[in-house]
């Protein structure tokens, strides 16, 4: 049985995920991590774990031979609880999905899940992998002091800067995060005189020719290349652009693929921009990136090349799967 780690309001991805596993007949757990809460029942102990989720579905841990970790969300409080118990709630559950997950770990998982811990969110350590493995990266500072991301503008940025929350603001109901991404020029630079109370990432402005969602599954490279010349984020002004296949350059894809491995991951969506100096600059990569409009719009099989990965990986390690029945 494969277990899905995702979120309640996931849709479209898990579901192609969910409809190709049926059909090479291979079992599946459906397991919303935003509702690993009050919801659901679980005991752990040192090697093992049951679980019953919150449409009454049980799953013990012995029977899991694979993760596919798509989609992690906060975990919900009870409207019910009193404000004053909400982070002893968090803490508590947060330890109990933590130890949960770490059961788990000497089986296939799409990704590793320490190693995705590392990368996710981890924007200095990314760059620095990055560009050791010949990658272009822009110069960037992560910074809450005021004179010294002067100094950087002046230095780096000629006259044009984006500036980054390390986090997100927030995330749309497929789970897609929302990015502030703000332009700073020179006059606009004396606004971030309150950066010490929220530190952020800035970097030169590029100016592009367009904009790269890479999808990469293990070696395997799923290219769309969006219309988007202007805005320095097109998923924070999504009207008018459109997807188009995109084949990139070998020495590209040999550098990706030697980062990624680096890193440890299977699966990540990575950003990158084509400038119109004709350089590729490497943004991000995102463990649990956003794929699915790729797969609708160009026709990428993405989600069965992440499937088949694992399901490859789950028979090296020795394990069988059970092809009797599934849980939704």
């Amino acid at each position: 049985m494969i277990l899905c780690i995702t979120h309640s309001q996931d849709f479209y991805n898990i579901d192609i995920f969910f409809e190709y596993l049926t059909s090479q007949n291979i079992s599946y757990f459906r397991l919303n991590s935003d509702r690993l809460n009050h919801l659901q029942k679980i005991s752990i102990n040192e090697s093992s774990f049951e679980l019953t989720d919150e449409s009454g579905n049980t799953i013990h841990s012995d029977n899991i031979k694979g993760v596919w970790h798509r989609k992690a969300w906060k975990i919900s409080i009870p409207s019910e609880l009193d404000e004053d118990y909400e982070k002893i709630f968090l803490n508590e559950y947060g330890c109990l999905r933590y130890n949960l997950m770490t059961v788990l770990q000497d089986i296939p998982w799409i990704n590793p899940y320490e190693n995705e811990r590392k990368v996710d969110g981890n924007k200095m350590f990314q760059l620095k992998i990055a560009q050791k493995n010949n990658l272009i990266i822009p110069q960037t500072i992560f910074s809450n002091d005021e004179k010294a991301i002067t100094a950087f503008f002046h230095q780096y940025c000629h006259g044009k800067a984006v500036a980054k929350l390390h986090s997100v603001l927030g995330k749309t109901m497929n789970g897609e995060n929302q990015l502030a991404t703000t332009v700073i020029e020179e006059d606009t630079l004396d606004y971030i005189s309150d950066i010490a109370y929220c530190p952020m990432i800035f970097q030169p402005y590029i100016d592009k020719e367009y904009e790269l969602r890479i999808v990469y599954v293990d070696g395997e490279f799923f290219t769309g290349r969006i219309n988007n010349s202007e805005n320095a984020d097109w998923r924070v002004a999504r009207e008018g652009y459109f997807w188009s296949a995109y084949d990139l350059p070998e020495d590209l894809k040999v550098n990706l693929t030697s980062m990624m491995r680096e890193m440890g991951l299977y699966l990540g969506a990575i950003d990158v921009i084509k400038g119109k100096d004709g350089k590729y600059y490497f943004l991000e990569v995102n463990p649990q990136g956003e794929w699915g409009m790729l797969q609708k719009e160009l026709g990428y099989p993405i989600a069965q090349r992440i499937a088949d990965n694992l399901i490859k990986r789950i028979s090296f390690h020795g394990q069988n799967i059970n092809y009797n029945t599934y849980c939704r």
